[in-house]
């Protein structure tokens, strides 16, 4: 198992994210008898706001960027496989969740035609990807999960300002999430939590990975 974990194996992980993308298509287009509303009031209370469709879509330059960069350029293998694991972990149980449990919500408004360049946008995005199969936020998750990797990074440990520009994104993708009404409140508190008990596994109790737990190395200032 060890000697599995000394090489990154991109070609397996890009395999697995062949087959994730074509099983969510099939969940994506399945026939369903029955879909499970995900609703809140909190949901009703968040007005819409098309401008967060640029974080929503940067959120694919994020996550695509980030696992390239710990693929390609950094060193230290534990970390690579912590994000790597992390990642397919939250993505599998998305795949479970909802074939188990078909899911959706009905929060998207009526966008207008004349909508400015940022409501075009969301229309676009609207017709590519359902309101169905939404639990827990992959979005969110995802985010989470790139944005402790690049701060845990020793590699990334000086440049501080990058690890605080990571969260800040991560936090605006997290938000477009439900100002996009791509998502309910639900979505976004479970994938939170989903990827708590991740971290809990894959850093903290270094569950899944067969390197020594290590301390992350103390700030030498303070942020």
């Amino acid at each position: 198992m060890k000697q599995f974990f000394e090489r990154r194996h991109s070609g397996l992980v890009i395999g697995y994210v062949i087959c994730y993308l074509l099983a969510f298509e099939f969940l994506e287009t399945r026939k369903v008898d029955h879909w499970h509303m995900v609703h809140t009031r909190l949901d009703d209370a968040i007005p819409f706001c098309e401008y967060f469709v640029v974080p929503y879509l940067l959120w694919f330059v994020y996550v695509g960027a980030a696992w390239i960069y710990f693929l390609c350029v950094q060193k230290n293998m534990r970390e690579y496989w912590q994000l790597t694991i992390s990642l397919g972990i939250g993505m599998t149980l998305f795949l479970v969740v909802s074939w188990l449990y078909p899911n959706g919500h009905n929060l998207r408004p009526e966008l207008p035609a004349d909508g400015n360049f940022f409501v075009q946008l969301v229309r676009a995005l609207y017709r590519v990807d359902t309101s169905t199969n939404i639990l827990p936020s992959i979005h969110v998750f995802n985010s989470l999960a790139v944005a402790v990797a690049i701060d845990r990074s020793e590699a990334l440990h000086k440049h501080w300002l990058l690890q605080k520009a990571s969260w800040i994104l991560a936090i605006f993708i997290i938000l477009s999430t439900v100002f996009l009404k791509q998502h309910s409140v639900v979505d976004v508190i479970f994938g939170i939590v989903l990827y708590g008990c991740v971290f809990f596994l894959v850093y903290l109790r270094g569950a899944l990975l067969p390197f020594q737990r290590v301390q992350p190395r103390r700030r030498d200032r303070i942020r």
